[in-house]
C-alpha cells in the first residue's frame, strides 16, 4: 500500500469512529473556551501567507481576541523576523526535546502570542509521529485562553503542509493572480482533496490590483474545481497590492499597525471580522483535528 493510500486510509478510519463517537475534537488550552483553528497556506512561496497571518493576528487582537499564531514552516520561519522578535527558543527547541512548548511561547503585539520556528535546520521538516503526539500534548497543556489559532503552513505540499491542515478546522488558501500561483494553488488543493479528503477551502487573493481581479481569480478557481474535484470554495476577499507592504515588512512592522485605515488595513481588518464572524465553521471536520489524541494515536502509525 502507498503512503498516500494509507493515510486516506487512515483519514476514512477516523472519519467513521468520529460518526460514532459524536465527540468534538476542539481546542481547550487551559481553560473552557474553545479555540478556533485555522491554517492559512498556500502552494507556492512569496504570495503574502505570513503577512495575511501577522496582519490578521494583528487585527484579531485589536478586536478584543486572543490569538495563537503556531509558525509551521519549521525549516524557514519568518514570523517572528515579520514582528521585529528575537526569541532565544523556538519549535526546533522543543522537537528536539530541550525545552516545553510554553518556554518557547513569545508576546506579540496586545492580543497575540507565538510559537516560533527555527530556520535553517531540515531535521524538523518532515515531523514523526511521536514528534506530533507530543506537540498536541504540549499545545493543550498551554495555559492560554485563546479564541483563535492561526497556523501559518509551509509552501507547498510536503508531508508537514498535509499534516498541519488537516489538523486545522478551517483551511485558508492565500494565492495571487498570476498564473503560476493559482496553478498551485489549485494543485495544493487538489492533493488535499484526492488523497487527504479536505472538502472546504477558504480563499483569499494577496496583491490585486482591484477587486474585480481578486474575483476573477476566484471564479477561475471554482470554474476548474467544479468540474475536476469534489470541493467547495468560499471567496474570503482580496488584499490590494501597495508598495508600503514592503515598507512594513522592511521596518519589521505589520500594514495594522503601521498604517492604519490604510486600504490595505481595511482588507485585513475586513478578512479578520469575516474569520470571527464565521463561527458555523467551529466544528469537527472528521479527519485529523487538534486535541483529538485518542483517535490521533490511532492513526498516526506511520
Amino acid at each position: 500500500m502507498d503512503g498516500h493510500q494509507e493515510h486516506a486510509d487512515q483519514a476514512d478510519t477516523l472519519r467513521s469512529l468520529s460518526d460514532r463517537m459524536g465527540e468534538s475534537p476542539q481546542m481547550n488550552a487551559g481553560s473552557n473556551k474553545t479555540a478556533r483553528v485555522l491554517s492559512v497556506t498556500s502552494g507556492k512561496g512569496g504570495v503574502g501567507k505570513t503577512a495575511v497571518v501577522s496582519n490578521v493576528a494583528v487585527a484579531m487582537g485589536r478586536m478584543g481576541k486572543k490569538v495563537l499564531i503556531i509558525d509551521a514552516d519549521l525549516g524557514l520561519a519568518n514570523i517572528d523576523v515579520v514582528f521585529g522578535l528575537a526569541p532565544r527558543y523556538n519549535l526546533n527547541h522543543f522537537f528536539s526535546g530541550q525545552q516545553s512548548l510554553e518556554s518557547i511561547l513569545v508576546d506579540g503585539p496586545p492580543g497575540v502570542q507565538i510559537l516560533p520556528a527555527g530556520s535553517g535546520v531540515q531535521q524538523f521538516t518532515r515531523l514523526e509521529a511521536s514528534h506530533k503526539m507530543r506537540f498536541l500534548d504540549d499545545l493543550e497543556n498551554l495555559p492560554g485562553d485563546y479564541d483563535v489559532v492561526l497556523i501559518d503552513t509551509e509552501a507547498g505540499i510536503s508531508e508537514n503542509v498535509t499534516y498541519f491542515n488537516q489538523a486545522a478546522q478551517d483551511i485558508l488558501v492565500v494565492t495571487t493572480p498570476e498564473p503560476t500561483a493559482i496553478t498551485d494553488a489549485y494543485a495544493l488543493m487538489k492533493l488535499l482533496s484526492s488523497q487527504y479528503h479536505e472538502k472546504r477551502f477558504n480563499l483569499i487573493v494577496n496583491s490585486v490590483r482591484h477587486a474585480d481581479e481578486a474575483l476573477d481569480v476566484y471564479r477561475k478557481l471554482t470554474m476548474v474545481s467544479n468540474r475536476y474535484l469534489d470541493i467547495s470554495i468560499d471567496f474570503m476577499g482580496g488584499i490590494p497590492f501597495d508598495r508600503k507592504m514592503y515598507e512594513s515588512v522592511r521596518r519589521q512592522k505589520v500594514m495594522v499597525e503601521m498604517y492604519p485605515g490604510h486600504k490595505v488595513s481595511v482588507a485585513f481588518e475586513k478578512l479578520a471580522t469575516a474569520l470571527i464572524a464565521d463561527q458555523h465553521r467551529n466544528e469537527p471536520k472528521g479527519s485529523l483535528q487538534f486535541f483529538w489524541k485518542r483517535l490521533l494515536s490511532l492513526g498516526s502509525g506511520t
